[in-house]
């Protein structure tokens, strides 16, 4: 299973998460339609939050620190597990904001 942004076929593992990252927002769009969701700022604002964590950390946050995260640092004082499990219905923001961010399936984290 891949997804195909601008014509090229984007290999991922057997659960749906690219092998290798990619941050365009194109790559966002098109895994977010094939999970059924349509983004808005509230998801573009978890996905960028998660992007950056994973750029300067190279993995992602876990739940508890994601929503601590975005709290602090991520501009959504709001952030709650159930906003993040309202927004990301499928396995929450920790697991499919990964995958629909354009980021590598989180360690620690199986599929849905």
């Amino acid at each position: 299973m891949g997804y195909v942004v601008d014509g090229v076929e984007l290999e991922t593992n057997d659960d749906g998460y690219l092998l290798e990252p990619d941050y365009r927002d194109e790559v966002a769009q098109v895994i977010a339609a094939a999970e059924g969701l349509e983004l808005t700022d509230a998801h573009w604002k978890i996905i960028n939050y998660l992007r950056e964590k994973f750029k300067e950390e190279g993995h992602t946050p876990n739940m508890r620190n994601l929503i601590k995260g975005l709290q602090e640092e991520g501009d959504m004082p709001e952030a709650d597990s159930k906003l993040l499990f309202d927004l990301f219905p499928l396995g929450g923001a920790a697991k499919q904001g990964c995958k629909i961010g354009g980021l590598p399936q989180p360690k620690g984290k199986g599929g849905y």
